[in-house]
């Protein structure tokens, strides 16, 4: 087993365990406990309880340490407690917990507005809003677009995910486990196809964005379209990577229809693809970008910003939330980007990525049930099938993520089909740690 190198949070000591790893007697307890207070709805991957994190390693209560290749849903890109988060944080928490931006604001959240309105892609006046989640995000861009534009329809695509209110539920493309009796869903969402390379038959960029206007303008028509909302990777639905070209001639249309071009970069966003942004690949320039997950070091943060003319339609009080802009999360954000431009994280997620890569296409090139290797930066997926077909194979899938969850590394999986191995590493882990778990994903291969 591995030893807990920890990094960027809390010096640990481990107690190995031979073989594969068990739910221990302390996490057994929680769990019973869970069942009685938590809701069955609420589920957990994982069958243990975290005590302590950093470095791209989990210790549990029993003393099991796993290597941590999800980063809690691409949420502690610069580790589980980063120093310079912990510190900005405690010195927030000592002055002051909240007073609602709404109500007596504070320098914290004008700061991330700027600094947001600086890194993100685009050279034009912006606006920032501050919110608390990726999906109360999504919600309050779609409240802008509509504002601005004075239309209601909005166009999502297949395979997305968007979120776990009403809205988002709406515009998220897979049914279980987010969708099925939680209707009926808000009106007026549509959804078009996607570029999906594996499964296009060679469809070009372009060609697959021709394909997706000709369905938006026969089926919703332009004169209705408020917005276009994309993530330039998705995420949930299997870290699919558009072909080249097919984002730039979705911005080209809406661009010339007056339709507002919005960027889904929740999961994307600050440093994880190689990028600060994902849009940057292609060089779009998004009128609206959401942002969440990896802006705060792991403290509830979201944001929307975009051209000032956009953000600014809404009338005053349109926009807003009690705890929207949190003054212990805007400290967080603060200290989270300072994190990322001190260590080099947007040039390390790209290494970390070509790392990754290399590894999975050297198992690819001797499996023909892994259909493809793809992703950009730390961000990496292997599509697994039935050998020599593209049939997805959800069953395998499945069980290479419960043999490395045995052995002592945390894996996820996602995808319209349940077939995608998603790997999200800590952009500070130790580069023989992410081997390690790499070669156990390897034998869990091997071994299925």
């Amino acid at each position: 087993m591995h030893a807990p190198t920890i990094t960027g949070g809390p010096a640990l000591t481990q107690s190995k365990t031979p073989g594969e790893i068990v739910a221990g007697p302390i996490s057994q307890e929680w769990a019973a406990r869970k069942s009685k207070a938590v809701s069955a709805a609420v589920g957990t991957t994982m069958p243990v309880y975290t005590a302590a994190a950093g470095g791209g390693v989990v210790v549990d209560v029993d003393g099991n340490s796993f290597i941590d290749l999800g980063s809690g849903i691409a949420v502690t890109s610069i580790g589980n407690s980063a120093p310079a988060v912990v510190d900005a944080v405690t010195r927030q928490v000592e002055a002051f917990t909240h007073t609602c931006f709404m109500i007596t604001p504070y320098s914290g959240y004008v700061e991330v507005a700027e600094l947001l309105n600086r890194i993100t892609p685009g050279d034009f006046e912006k606006r920032s809003a501050l919110f608390n989640s990726g999906a109360e995000g999504i919600e309050n861009a779609v409240k802008i677009a509509r504002a601005y534009t004075g239309r209601q329809a909005v166009v999502a695509f297949d395979h997305a995910y968007h979120g776990r209110t009403n809205l988002t539920m709406a515009l998220t493309a897979k049914n279980q486990p987010y969708k099925s009796g939680f209707g009926p869903f808000a009106p007026e969402v549509y959804r078009a196809p996607l570029s999906y390379p594996f499964r296009d038959g060679g469809l070009s960029g372009p060609d697959a964005a021709r394909r997706a206007i000709d369905h938006i303008e026969k089926q919703v028509g332009v004169e209705n379209l408020a917005a276009i909302l994309i993530e330039p990777i998705q995420g949930e639905g299997g870290f699919i990577v558009p072909a080249e070209g097919f984002l730039p001639t979705l911005v080209d249309w809406a661009r010339e229809n007056g339709v507002v071009f919005i960027a889904d970069e929740v999961q994307t966003g600050f440093a994880r693809t190689g990028a600060l942004f994902a849009s940057e690949h292609e060089g779009i320039e998004p009128d609206l970008i959401v942002t969440a997950k990896g802006i705060a070091g792991g403290l509830p943060l979201a944001a929307v910003t975009g051209r000032a003319e956009i953000m600014d339609s809404p009338q005053p009080g349109g926009l807003g939330g009690t705890y929207g802009g949190n003054p212990i999360a805007c400290a967080a954000a603060l200290a989270s980007f300072r994190t990322i431009e001190d260590e080099g994280l947007v040039a390390r997620a790209a290494s970390l990525g070509e790392r990754i890569v290399e590894r999975l296409r050297g198992i690819q090139s001797t499996d023909s049930r892994i259909g493809e290797v793809r992703g950009r930066g730390a961000m990496v997926a292997l599509e697994l099938v039935k050998a020599g077909t593209t049939e997805p194979d959800a069953a395998l899938a499945k069980a290479i993520a419960s043999y490395a969850h045995r052995n002592g590394v945390i894996l996820l999986t996602c995808g319209t089909y349940g077939n995608i191995i998603r790997l999200l590493p800590p952009l500070v882990i130790d580069e023989a740690l992410l081997d390690e778990g790499l070669s156990i994903l390897a034998d869990g291969l091997a071994k299925n």
